[in-house]
């Protein structure tokens, strides 16, 4: 499915878009004619950088074929996290970085505060990585575990864990976010604050704007792109406080949407808990019919079947979104195809969604985690079209997560999907 991006935000975000081709003035500016606003997605010089690092083939072929074809959102390209690679995740800044390459829906991982507002992060205790915060004293001061120097005498490394809920809405407002690390080694807080992989980049990390969930939706309206909220597993007990259950968490995720007056059409509810994906499938149907259950585990026996696949469409389960290298695995001449568990799923008649591209880093050792099923088969970073074109032709994904929508957005395109 194709959108219509708004002109006004995509045109202001120019400023801070990393690898994108420079803009002409008339398309780059709010008065400019909505026919342009096709021509505001673009997906910067990665994706060519990809094509020419991988191996000789159809595949390359067919995609450089498509260099200088116009290029338009996508559903199949999904902001996971907005654009993380280089944007601080979960913010304003990665958000607009995500739809500006066309990434045709929008990651916002949910987690609620100490005042049980609904905020954007990928983990409930995440806020010592992923922001400022151990560096602001009177929050640090209120973290489940405050920063703690490393110790070069006794080789103790730096620790902090501070959470969503240990503070309200407002002091969640009040931080900055950055880019998911930390550095091991720090004596300070302000040295706590780095680590960046040398891969990813601090350059766009100045001023990382910090969302609500209900921010979030207001911002992904305005950019014209579709949601896909994951209610985190939360890290406290709940009922939270003795009275705010797992259901009520849920439920109010989905009421946010419903006050927003969003289409339920335009929302994929996501949970790594099966209880939570059954709840609104039974509860708020409408939203239900796009509900996506993450899968992350081991393969079984019992897990890869058939007859497990089969159970969770009984149980009204549309989609499942798994890791990519579950879904992939290594015939007898070394190429990668669709492995057991990914041709179960379809058989049953499950949608299915990948995640997460290039998150891992330079591919030329193997991919790592992501790739895990198909390492032998991993040596380049072109690789990573390999795996999109088998997740996407053999497998048959409806979308892929990526930390830099560009790639996924510049498949999407040349192949017609």
């Amino acid at each position: 499915m194709k959108r219509t991006l708004s002109l006004s935000l995509l045109a202001g975000s120019i400023a801070v878009m990393s690898g994108c081709s420079t803009m002409d003035h008339n398309a780059s500016t709010p008065e400019a004619s909505p026919t342009d606003s096709q021509a505001l997605v673009q997906v910067g010089p990665r994706p060519y950088f990809l094509i020419n690092n991988m191996d000789e083939g159809k595949l390359k072929q067919s995609l450089q074929a498509c260099e200088s074809k116009p290029v338009t959102s996508s559903t199949f390209s999904i902001g996971h996290r907005g654009a993380p690679m280089q944007f601080p995740e979960h913010t304003r800044e990665s958000y607009i970085a995500a739809a500006r390459m066309g990434a045709g829906i929008v990651e916002c991982d949910v987690a609620f505060t100490k005042d049980r507002e609904l905020v954007c992060r990928h983990a409930q205790n995440d806020l010592h990585t992923t922001t400022n915060i151990v560096a602001v004293p009177e929050l640090n001061a209120k973290c489940t575990k405050p920063f703690t120097p490393a110790d070069p005498a006794t080789g103790q490394k730096a620790e902090a864990e501070c959470r969503t809920s240990d503070i309200t809405l407002a002091e969640f407002k009040s931080l900055r976010g950055k880019m998911d690390a930390f550095n091991a080694d720090a004596t300070t807080p302000e040295e706590y604050l780095g680590g960046t992989a040398d891969w990813r980049t601090d350059l766009y990390a100045t001023n990382g704007t910090v969302l609500s969930h209900r921010e979030s939706i207001e911002l992904l309206k305005e950019l014209g792109v579709q949601f896909t909220p994951e209610l985190k597993t939360p890290v406290v007990d709940m009922p939270f406080e003795g009275d705010y259950t797992q259901q009520d968490y849920a439920r109010q995720m989905i009421n946010d949407y419903v006050q927003a007056g969003v289409s339920p059409s335009d929302v994929w509810p996501q949970s790594f808990l099966l209880e939570d994906v059954v709840f609104w499938i039974n509860e708020t149907p409408e939203f239900g019919k796009q509900a996506v259950f993450l899968d992350e585990d081991d393969h079984s026996p019992e897990n890869v079947s058939l007859e497990y696949m089969e159970s969770l469409v009984q149980q009204g389960v549309p989609v499942l979104a798994p890791a990519i290298w579950k879904m992939l695995t290594l015939n007898s001449n070394n190429e990668i195809v669709p492995s057991e568990y990914a041709l179960n799923a379809k058989a049953a008649g499950l949608d299915l969604i990948g995640w997460s591209l290039e998150r891992s880093g330079p591919l030329n050792s193997g991919g790592g985690w992501y790739y895990q099923s198909v390492t032998d088969a991993i040596n380049n970073d072109g690789d990573m079209f390999t795996v999109i074109d088998v997740l996407a032709q053999e497998v048959g994904v409806i979308g892929i997560f990526s930390d830099w929508p560009a790639t996924t957005t510049y498949y999407a395109n040349c192949m017609g999907i």
